[in-house]
């Protein structure tokens, strides 16, 4: 019991009530009353978590796409700015650009070499924030993105001088995000490897003005005629703000366009300080216009056939080049006008849709190359690769084949019917004159005489004699070649009439003087090489002479070319398909051609008609201010123009033996035969037609007057140094025996 004995008991409280209690405890203190979180604070901290949340799973995802991206780019250490295409600058004989060719469209030109305004132009529209961003520029694409949210627009666009570069060295014009992140990556290359002064020099000679112009030169030279380093701050403009649209904002194409963005350009240089207020006034009050020469569309023509010629003159081309060509841009300029006025004025009159001329210098320089109406519709160049039918400007190949087999200029043949197996050549009025001479029968253009001189001396002859005076195309020997079936090109056609005016030497057209490369270094100097005499120079003087006649006289009258002694021929191929005129003087030969690209007809379209007066058009510009000279000339001694019937006679035996025909009766001389009445000539195939000489021809006994002849000159004027070497068989002057010394065979052939 002890051990309850030591039990204490709690104590209690006494109660009146006797009831028992515990021990009271100090009552709890009440807790403080938390107080409650802004909500506000809650919504701040949420944005923040999230924000950052997303920022950084934001930052792994572009990582990721950038790493995807970047990992489909070459290795960052393989990277390099893609070398230039070459340029190749045609310039014409004294030194002006005519023309670019190349990818391009214009050489390199450095940054230092520009006006201190016009790369700021471009900074100021495209990339105000240029020098101080690091190839992206952040702020500049949260601008663009805001602008074009609210539809306000704006001058700037989200993407930098740089990465502009980088696209156009490495990339598509495709607009996908995948081309955006690489483009991005690649700024970041171009800003870590070149200065901000190098991009920009990238920049401005890479990107893309329109009109195949790419780079600031090419731009300038294309637009305002005149190379990058003369800009005017207005033309600076038009080229920066180009950017934007450069089909649809061209100057040439659009000039209300680009000279309202061009304002927008100044404005925005004013605003950043690159100008003064005044100098943007005085911007602004005088516009840029983009050129418009003359001779800008038929220059191409010229500058294609360069680049055909350069393949074979200095071979692959790695490296910008510069041409010096023999064009003279005057004469280009006047070739196309007299063209395309003549065109304009009376080729939907006559039918005719496409034409070429082409002018060569004695030395064969080409001076002038027009091959069509207009090259932006066509840039088949047809003065060099169309093909067409002479007619009768064909003629003096023939003419000159007879003289080197002894005829001469007075020689008399028959103008009259003509069979040869079946094919019956006729005149233009199917009017026939009897017995004329050489001289007369070339400048009237008559088919029957110079068909009986192409049999005498022989189709083969003939075709000998065009090849050896510079024509290249293939000709069909057969009787019909006298009057031009064969197929040439104007510029081969000019060409072989060249010896003419030259004193009787060939030579090779050629347009291009010399190459050399952007930094100076020559690699092709053309030597002053002739192919040698391919005519004796009695004939050269033989020949001169009759052709003159064609001017003074016959199918050509109408050319007009005051004060210069001139010569030349006309044709036309059947039904009017084709129509010439080539002719030329002591300084220049030329040659027109008018036509179809179809071979359609024409309406009555012939070379006596619009071709001499293109040709007098233009060679009345081409000369204007050149020394006049006259045609190589001499002396020789004709035959009596009334051929004793003993030679007409075994001649007219001669032919009959080709024709089959029976001799005919000997005509009294000058006497004029017609059919019963003028009809329209039928089509014989491969004959050509002739337009004939105004009235003259009517009256054939009353001779022409004729204008006053240039005094004339020694043939050794215009003649080659003695050592050229003489080409091809050519008859050497022989002295003349009279009629009774002569042969038989002398006497059939008119040898001696």
């Amino acid at each position: 019991m002890a051990r309850s004995d030591r039990r204490r008991e709690p104590r209690f409280d006494d109660d009146d009530d006797g009831e028992l209690r515990a021990e009271r405890r100090p009552p709890p203190r009440p807790r403080a009353r938390k107080k409650p979180r802004r909500r506000s604070r809650s919504l701040f901290g949420a944005l923040i978590y999230w924000g950052v949340t997303l920022a950084l799973w934001g930052s792994i995802a572009a990582g990721g796409l950038a790493v995807y991206y970047g990992s489909r780019l070459p290795p960052i250490d393989q990277l390099a700015v893609p070398k230039r295409p070459p340029n190749i600058a045609i310039l014409d004989a004294n030194g002006e650009l005519l023309a670019n060719r190349g990818d391009t469209g214009g050489a390199a030109i450095r940054l230092s070499d520009l006006p201190t305004y016009t790369p700021k132009a471009f900074i100021a529209i495209e990339d105000r924030r240029f020098y101080s961003h690091w190839g992206v520029d952040p702020i500049g694409i949260g601008r663009a993105v805001v602008r074009n949210v609210t539809g306000r627009g704006g001058m700037q666009g989200g993407s930098t001088l740089t990465q502009q570069l980088a696209k156009n060295l490495f990339l598509t014009q495709e607009r996908t995000i995948s081309r955006k992140i690489q483009e991005a990556i690649l700024a970041l290359w171009l800003e870590r490897k070149y200065s901000k002064d190098q991009i920009l020099e990238l920049y401005l000679n890479r990107v893309y003005f329109g009109s195949g112009a790419y780079g600031v030169e090419a731009a300038a030279e294309r637009y305002f005629g005149h190379g990058a380093k003369t800009l005017t701050l207005s033309e600076s403009a038009v080229l920066a703000g180009l950017m934007k649209a450069p089909s649809k904002l061209a100057p040439d194409r659009n000039p209300d366009g680009a000279a309202e963005r061009a304002a927008q350009v100044i404005a925005a240089m004013a605003q950043e300080g690159h100008i003064t207020e005044a100098m943007a006034k005085t911007a602004l009050a005088r516009p840029a216009r983009a050129r418009s020469d003359i001779g800008a569309g038929s220059i191409n023509y010229a500058a294609d056939y360069v680049m055909d010629m350069l393949d074979d003159t200095v071979g692959a081309i790695d490296q910008d080049l510069v041409v010096t060509t023999t064009i003279d841009a005057r004469m280009q300029m006047a070739a196309e006008g007299a063209l395309k006025q003549a065109l304009d004025e009376k080729g939907a009159q006559l039918g005719v849709a496409q034409g070429a001329l082409v002018a060569l210098d004695p030395n064969g320089a080409i001076r002038a190359l027009v091959g069509g109406r207009d090259y932006s519709e066509s840039q088949f160049n047809r003065a060099v690769s169309a093909k067409r039918q002479p007619g009768s400007a064909f003629k003096p190949f023939v003419y000159l084949a007879g003289l080197e087999q002894g005829l001469t200029p007075e020689s008399i043949r028959e103008d009259g019917p003509l069979d040869v197996k079946g094919w019956r050549p006729e005149n233009y009025s199917r009017q026939y004159l009897g017995p004329v001479t050489l001289t007369k029968a070339l400048s009237l253009s008559l088919n029957t005489v110079a068909v009986r001189v192409g049999l005498e001396v022989g189709p083969k002859t003939v075709a000998k004699t065009a090849h050896r005076l510079g024509v290249q195309s293939d000709l069909q020997a057969n009787a019909s070649i006298a009057l031009g079936t064969s197929e040439v090109t104007p510029l081969e056609l000019v060409a072989a009439y060249t010896p003419f005016a030259n004193g009787g030497v060939a030579v090779q057209p050629h347009v291009i003087v010399k190459v050399k490369t952007a930094a100076g270094k020559t690699l092709y100097q053309r030597k002053g090489a002739s192919l040698g005499r391919v005519i004796a120079p009695q004939y050269v003087a033989m020949m001169n002479g009759m052709m003159r006649e064609t001017l003074l006289t016959g199918t050509a009258r109408k050319a007009e070319l005051p004060g210069w002694e001139a010569a030349g021929k006309t044709g036309t191929s059947q039904d009017f398909r084709d129509a010439w005129f080539v002719g030329y003087t002591g300084r220049l030969i030329a040659g027109v051609w008018l036509g179809n690209d179809d071979n359609s007809p024409t309406k009555r379209a012939s070379g006596g008609n619009l071709p001499v007066e293109i040709w007098s058009r233009f060679m009345g510009v081409a000369l204007k201010g050149q020394p006049v000279a006259g045609l190589p000339s001499g002396a020789w001694r004709s035959e009596n123009a009334a051929i004793p019937e003993e030679i007409a006679k075994p001649i007219d035996d001669l032919i009959g033996l080709f024709t089959g025909e029976p001799k005919p009766a000997t005509p009294r001389p000058q006497r004029v035969r017609s059919s019963p009445a003028p009809l329209p000539p039928t089509a014989i195939p491969g004959a050509p037609l002739e337009e004939p000489p105004p009235t003259a021809e009517a009256r054939p006994d009353i001779a022409a007057p004729r204008a006053p002849a240039a005094a004339p000159r020694a043939i050794d004027d215009l003649l080659p140094p003695e050592d050229i070497p003489t080409v091809g068989s050519i008859e050497r002057p022989r002295q003349r025996r009279g009629a009774s010394e002569r042969s038989v065979f002398e006497q059939l052939f008119g040898g001696g």
